[in-house]
């Protein structure tokens, strides 16, 4: 074999390599990547083309306009919505820098300065999660199981929805996928005996955490709401109680706030899990919330994955609302 041959060979063989080694690296960054474009997508790309249009035509009453009119198609809601417009006219920015700039400040404020961790203190604590059919309550309940296991939590489940069909035994199997125990009941039995049958398991067991589901409630159905009020009496004895999370579905947008506000009135919520944000153009349900209900975002859903549940940071949330660098 010539030397020009071993050359062109060494050539190719050398391409080989480097284009596996790309590939490797692409592949190891997908997830990273698909999770980057996954956030937010569709409401930053809504509010964003609402703002840029508005810089276009200068920083005159035309743009208050369209950054009003931006702001609640993007379900931000009227009475943080007219503040923050409000703000922006006061402070009379002089470049679209510094009224981009001017906007995130604004809606940071607009957002509470409620705790957002979770209340785990009690031994076991008990957190007890509500909210509608549809909303992906009983899969927020293996996401945030999971997430409670990683951080080396001994996590048990409570299945007291005996109300829907099947609903056991859809807790069971998330139960198994995450690799945490259920305690379940007879479907059509008493759910509050559930909630009491799972505390007292969780407390013999030595586990750190009791998560109760509870029926798809019906927010108008007063027999159901009063249900889920006895089960709340059973889970806060002995002052076990940590948390009481409503799961929301962000594609609800404003009729989301209904369901707050009634199911806070049956029971003393302390704070929303709010799915399906990466789906929806209605990102800005957060600040009506926050700001017409006072109830904090605790957590955040961003995708099907098991990790795809997270803690809501406003500074980022604004961020990428804003698709701020």
């Amino acid at each position: 074999m010539d030397t020009q041959t071993l050359i062109i060979l060494g050539v190719v063989a050398a391409l080989a390599v480097l284009t596996g080694l790309w590939l490797l690296r692409r592949q190891a960054g997908q997830p990273e990547d698909l999770a980057r474009t996954s956030r937010l997508t569709r409401t930053a790309e809504a509010l964003g083309a609402a703002l840029r249009g508005a810089w276009s035509s200068g920083l005159g009453d035309e743009a208050w306009d369209q950054i009003e009119e931006g702001l609640l198609a993007a379900d931000v809601g009227v009475s943080a919505t007219t503040e923050v417009v409000d703000g922006l006219r006061r402070a009379k920015p002089e470049s679209v820098d510094l009224a981009r700039a001017e906007l995130a400040n604004l809606l940071r404020s607009e957002l509470s300065d409620g705790v957002r961790h979770l209340s785990l203190e009690a031994d076991p604590a008990v957190i007890l999660v509500v909210g509608v059919n549809g909303t992906g309550k009983t899969t927020t309940i293996a996401k945030l199981a999971h997430r409670l296991d990683a951080a080396g939590k001994k996590v048990l489940l409570g299945a007291a929805d005996t109300f829907r069909a099947a609903a056991g035994d859809q807790l069971d199997a998330w139960g198994e996928r995450v690799g945490v125990d259920v305690v379940s009941g007879q479907e059509g039995g008493d759910p509050a005996s559930v909630a009491f049958d799972a505390i007292a398991a969780g407390n013999a067991r030595g586990m750190d955490v009791v998560i109760i589901d509870t029926a798809g409630r019906l927010h108008g159905k007063k027999n159901l709401m009063g249900e889920l009020q006895k089960i709340h009496r059973i889970s806060s004895a002995d002052g076990k109680l940590g948390e009481t999370l409503l799961v929301l579905d962000a594609t609800a947008g404003q009729n989301g706030l209904v369901q707050v506000k009634e199911f806070g009135e049956a029971i003393p919520l302390t704070g929303i899990v709010l799915t399906k944000l990466d789906g929806t153009a209605k990102g800005g349900i957060v600040f009506a919330i926050e700001k017409e209900l006072g109830v904090p975002v605790k957590f955040v859903g961003l995708g099907e994955g098991m990790t795809d549940l997270e803690p809501f940071d406003p500074n980022k949330f604004v961020a990428e609302l804003l698709e701020e660098s």
